[in-house]
């Protein structure tokens, strides 16, 4: 009987909080922090380091802007075979003659741009802004890939806990059935007593089934947020100490500085430099073009010939069709486009400090009241049980407050997972969950290392890593 006591009332609420904190694996001197995760997270993570590569693209769209400003050399050489037969008449001399020329001949041209109606400074300020909106856009998805890895840690702790409160649900069942066969074979109970015990301790061994699989499905998302086996992870703390005060100010901060509007305010500038990029091409285009060209046996042998000359151009639109004034309102309207998807960014950002906001506040009242109803169920199994002993209470009426006892203790452990991750949550709404602001200890990346190594090349194929 005592065996039964101690697993029933013995595993309280600090039980409870220690298998939400040890994850039921190790030793917290020994366990994987939350930070060590993130930063494992942040430095591995496959969707990060694509979007990072990503960044880096879009690092070479200015070299290409400024490509426009600079000349283009070209050269050429051709060589071939020519016959020339004369046959002349009498009176003409009356001389035959056959001419085998190899002509050949090689040249430089040089093409500078003088003036192309600011086409080439409007792509350059374009592949600015598509640069900076990719930064942004990768520091939301940094953001995003932080969240899911928290949250999956978060869901290993929870789903750990939980699964070791249906074993030891199921531990204690088979106690009471145990008990409670003991107490048919000498009349105390009926074979009805007997049917309840075997029911409720079926019911938790499915119970424990389930979780076991749902602890699978938290280690596998685990494993792919972060990169690694969950092993022996520590507590889970929120952040609330890096949140805005209030909700005005979570949204006063989101709505200027959540990097996900941020690219899209990027997005406007090139899109609306790109209507002027195309109405370029409707103007005029002065340049410089010079020629240097060496020829050998071009009419004779022997004839030699060495030329060079320097041509102004001045090349100007008539009519292409149709085709540029089509691309230029497309570009206007793709403009238009995207300056209301920034308002759909704001109204979803907005949306999402709310949403994170109240999950945020409804855990911390959870968990307050899941305490008290840890508490209260405890108190209340003991009772029943004593009860049932001097028959006050049937055997139902001590499943029932078995079963209440291990589903306050799962209500507890969420409410505690959901106060970490709504936490993150709203960093993560507000646009400032970052490895910065969290202090992970990984080398942080810096876009702009990339962005200064590539903007000035004039040539060359390898990437500033080598590749």
């Amino acid at each position: 009987m005592k065996r039964h006591k101690d697993k029933a009332s013995g595993f309280g609420l600090s039980a409870v909080i220690a298998l939400a904190i040890a994850g039921g694996w190790a030793a917290p001197g020994k366990a994987q922090t939350m930070e060590a995760a993130l930063s494992k997270a942040y430095s591995a993570n496959p969707t990060l380091n694509a979007q990072r590569a990503s960044v880096r693209a879009t690092d070479e769209n200015v070299p290409q802007a400024l490509s426009g400003y600079r000349p283009r050399i070209t050269a050429s050489a051709d060589i071939g075979a020519s016959i020339i037969d004369s046959n002349l008449p009498a009176k003409a001399g009356g001389n035959d003659a056959t001419t085998r020329l190899a002509p050949r001949g090689a040249g430089v041209q040089i093409d500078q741009n003088i003036w192309d109606s600011g086409k080439t400074r409007s792509s350059v300020s374009q592949s600015e802004s598509q640069v900076l909106g990719a930064r942004a856009t990768l520091r939301n998805t940094e953001q995003n890939v932080l969240l899911d890895a928290a949250t999956s840690y978060m869901n290993v702790l929870r789903d750990t806990a939980i699964l070791n409160l249906n074993r030891n649900n199921v531990e204690v069942l088979e106690e009471q059935l145990r008990q409670t066969r003991d107490r048919f074979q000498v009349g105390e109970v009926t074979r009805t007593d007997v049917a309840q015990a075997e029911a409720r301790r079926s019911s938790a061994q499915s119970q424990a089934i389930l979780a076991e699989s749902n602890l699978k499905t938290s280690v596998a998302r685990y494993r792919q947020n972060v990169g690694a086996e969950p092993r022996s992870l520590a507590p889970g703390r929120p952040v609330e100490n890096l949140l805005p005060k209030s909700l005005p100010v979570a949204l006063e901060q989101g709505l200027t500085g959540h990097p996900a509007i941020l690219a899209s305010l990027h997005g406007v500038d090139a899109a609306e430099l790109q209507v002027k990029v195309t109405e370029a091409d409707l103007y005029p285009v002065v340049g410089v073009r010079g020629l240097v060209q060496q020829r050998y046996d071009n009419q004779f042998f022997g004839d030699n010939r060495l030329s060079a000359s320097v041509v102004g151009t001045l090349t100007i639109p008539i009519y292409e069709g149709g085709q540029v004034y089509a691309r230029t309102r497309q570009a206007k309207e793709t403009a238009g486009q995207r300056r209301i998807e920034v308002d759909t960014q704001r109204d979803t950002v907005r949306a999402a400090i709310i949403s994170a906001w109240g999950s945020l506040e409804a855990a911390k009242a959870q968990i307050t009241a899941a305490q008290a109803q840890v508490q209260a169920a405890e108190t209340a199994l003991a009772g029943v049980r004593e009860e049932a002993k001097v028959g006050q209470r049937t055997t139902l009426d001590v499943l029932n407050a078995q079963q209440e006892l291990v589903s306050a203790r799962s209500s507890l452990v969420t409410a505690q997972r959901d106060r970490v991750v709504a936490s993150y949550a709203v960093l993560s709404a507000v646009g400032k969950l970052s490895a910065q602001t969290l202090k992970l200890k990984a080398e942080v990346y810096d876009a702009r290392q990339h962005y200064e190594q590539v903007k000035g090349l004039w040539a060359g194929t390898q990437t500033p890593d080598g590749r």
